[in-house]
């Protein structure tokens, strides 16, 4: 998947600092002799007050840490480019947009509940957040990877976030919604139904940052040159596909790895193996604002992509690494109200309190009103306006003029319109009502969407679900929420009620709990309210199962399963038909270092049983050879092979390594595939380009 080298961000390479070859300085450049010893009266005595190189290093190592975002503060980021691929000037003026335009961007993948240092594995929603630099100014399209969200209005996102934070009395538990908090606040406000199916479903635990679909939420506007609007919604497409992990394997990878996706992501393009995305939109018509059975302004609901199909436009490629994590992916400041000529903002009104909340957050993190002028978040085209002073000001602006309009500098920086230039223009829409404090009716329906999410998944998508669910309520010791949020698990099914209260030994109340009825009328007075008809009941795109033959291994990593005596052929068989897919073999051995093989070649080893884990890998493959006594008796191989086969993965063997399944408790089924009965490398191919053998979950009753 090698593709071009990334568009050179000009702005941000030329603030990079080599060491390379260099004096040591003090940060004011004054050669440093002696790094390792303070300045003393005699080598034994007491450090002196006057030795101002050590108090610049420390002062500085005392600074060196800023708050970490409250929400979405565990990231990874990268650098890359996008290209316009479609024609898009009847909807939007954006310059970026227009077909064969290349624009830089730099993408942050995030995390939401968790603090800076938790795992990359917790059940959550991921950020999904895109910087163009465009030659019109920086545009942000700040998204996760669920295309909805848990309210409906700005003012509850405060309450929603201390809510599913660790508990305040405690400080527990870590970037985990499994406590009594989250879901006594999710079990008050209806409006969360939907949300919650996406974060108890596969979607909350992605295999990898590059497999996973990425959302604007909100619905915006495109904006033509004649102030025409369109609305909006915005989505990433994996070209990896779209996959998951099994929970179980979820935990234990945070055990042996918490950093898995951070290091995939990373590994992915130092290996060439760039990542990409399709950008598609879904375009509504102005006039046909209320034509549908949900409201367009309700960040809670989707529009069906049978409904509205996703128009591709564009591709997204990540090629290039941050150089520096804290100057980069930890001072990147992202605002979905950086805007650009031809995309403006909706009246949802959770967007609108982004807007704000966003920027405030950042003038606080990063030291003041001057974080643009931070290398990572300059804008391409240079900002000129009358702005001056404040903390960590990196510009130095010329003249004397700090206002406008004024004369002294010749009316200088002017505005767009006045020399005919295109600027930034609102969607001069008609707004005629008074000012309230409610929410309208049309926002009301909170279990259609939630019933459409849930009758759209696979039959093993169902049971994540409520496995998820069960996990969750289990961990909440107060009964009284667990029976409120079964109610509302009725609403969306009935079924699914059952089988979570059957788990959690509840029988599910029918009716929504008193308290709920209570809060939900305070936004809706005459809540329930009966909703409209849905135009669809199942949506094909909202199921992450992976059609047959439809798969691709690229970038896969598949464990070989050897030791000393291994037979080269039969590893390089194996090795060069995945490899012709794009996926990458990892030989993994008893021990380090020099293995032998049958043949008397020898390839050094960079893995063994004892520093790795099969829930690292893909897949695995055990060939053949004299190794395969030694396996027989190694029992972190069958360790190996057991937990790979409980997650639902593919497994071959060789012909001469079959007697091997005899030790393990493997079951013969479409994911196993025997040299004996199999062609080999095309069979072992396609199981791995189903993702997962899921079936393989029903009979063994294996807990995902």
């Amino acid at each position: 998947m090698k593709k071009e080298k990334n568009i050179k961000s000009t702005h941000i390479d030329e603030h990079s600092v080599d060491n390379g070859n260099k004096v040591m300085t003090t940060n004011d450049g004054v050669p440093i002799s002696d790094n390792n010893n303070t300045l003393k009266a005699g080598n034994r005595g007491p450090s002196l007050q006057q030795d101002h190189i050590y108090f610049d290093k420390l002062m500085h190592f005392d600074r060196e840490r800023i708050p970490e975002r409250v929400v979405h503060a565990r990231g990874s980021a990268a650098h890359g480019i996008f290209e316009t691929t479609a024609d898009l000037s009847k909807y939007t003026t954006a310059k970026f947009l227009k077909k064969g335009t290349k624009t830089p961007v730099f993408t942050r993948f995030s995390t939401v509940a968790g603090f800076k240092g938790s795992t990359d594995l917790a059940r959550d929603v991921r950020g999904f957040s895109v910087k163009f630099y465009t030659e019109e100014g920086n545009y942000d399209l700040v998204g996760n990877n669920i295309p909805v969200f848990f309210i409906q209005d700005a003012m509850n996102f405060p309450d929603l976030v201390h809510a599913v934070k660790p508990e305040p009395n405690n400080e527990m538990p870590q970037a985990a919604s499994a406590h009594n908090t989250f879901w006594d606040f999710i079990s008050l406000i209806p409006e969360a139904a939907h949300m919650t199916m996406w974060v108890m479903s596969d979607r909350a635990i992605p295999r990898s940052l590059r497999m996973m679909e990425g959302f604007g939420v909100h619905t915006f506007k495109f904006l033509n040159k004649e102030g025409k609007a369109t609305f909006v919604k915005f989505h990433w497409k994996p070209r990896l596909g779209v996959h998951s992990v099994a929970w179980n394997e979820a935990q234990k990878i945070s055990g042996f790895d918490a950093d898995f996706h951070r290091r995939d992501l990373w590994e992915a393009i130092e290996n060439d193996d760039y990542p990409q995305w399709d950008l598609g939109v879904q375009l509504v018509p102005e006039e046909d604002e209320m034509k549908f059975s949900f409201d367009l302004l309700d960040p809670t609901k989707i529009i069906p992509e049978e409904l509205v199909p996703v128009k591709i436009i564009g591709t997204m490629t990540l090629n290039r690494n941050p150089e520096n994590f804290f100057a980069e992916t930890e001072q990147a400041a992202f605002d979905p109200g950086r805007l650009v000529p031809g995309i403006d903002v909706t009246d949802d009104p959770l967007l609108q309190g982004r807007i704000f909340s966003y920027m405030d957050t950042q003038n606080y993190r990063l030291g003041g009103p001057n974080f643009h002028e931070l290398p990572i978040n300059r804008p391409i085209n240079g900002k000129h306006n009358n702005q001056k002073d404040g903390f960590a000001r990196l510009d130095i602006p010329k003249g004397e003029v700090s206002y406008f309009p004024n004369s002294k500098a010749e009316g200088c920086p002017y505005h767009a319109m006045l020399k005919g230039e295109t600027g930034f223009q609102s969607h001069q829409q008609k707004i005629e009502a008074h000012k309230v404090r409610e929410r309208s009716d049309s926002f009301a329906d909170h279990f259609t969407q939630a019933r459409l999410f849930f009758d759209s998944q696979s039959p093993e998508e169902k049971e994540h679900i409520i496995s998820a669910l069960s996990f969750e309520l289990s961990k909440v010791d107060d009964v009284d929420i667990r029976r409120r949020e079964l109610a509302i698990l009725h609403q969306i099914d009935s079924d699914l009620a059952k089988k979570v209260g059957n788990n959690l030994g509840l029988t599910p109340p029918k009716e929504l709990d008193k308290l709920t009825l209570k809060f939900a009328r305070q936004n809706h007075p005459d809540y329930p309210i009966k909703p409209k008809k849905p135009e669809i009941k199942k949506s094909e795109a909202l199921s992450m199962k992976v059609k047959p033959g439809e798969g691709t291994i690229s970038t896969r990593k598949v464990a070989f399963l050897v030791d000393d005596g291994v037979s080269k052929s039969s590893v390089d068989k194996m090795k060069k038909a995945i490899e012709r897919e794009g996926a990458k073999a990892v030989l993994i051995a008893s021990h380090v270092g020099t293995m032998k093989f049958k043949e008397g070649d020898t390839e050094e080893i960079d893995h063994s049983y004892l520093t790795d884990a099969s829930v690292l890998y893909d897949a695995f493959y055990t060939p053949g050879g004299d190794s395969v006594k030694k396996l027989a008796d190694n029992p972190d191989y069958i360790q190996f092979l057991n937990e790979g086969y409980r997650h639902c993965k593919a497994i071959a063997f060789a012909k001469d390594s079959e007697d091997l399944i005899q030790k393990t408790l493997i079951n013969k089924d479409e994911g196993v595939i025997l040299e004996s009965n199999n062609n080999l490398t095309r069979d072992f191919i396609n199981a791995m380009k189903s993702h997962r053998i899921w079936e393989r979950e029903k009979p063994r009753k294996v807990p995902s």
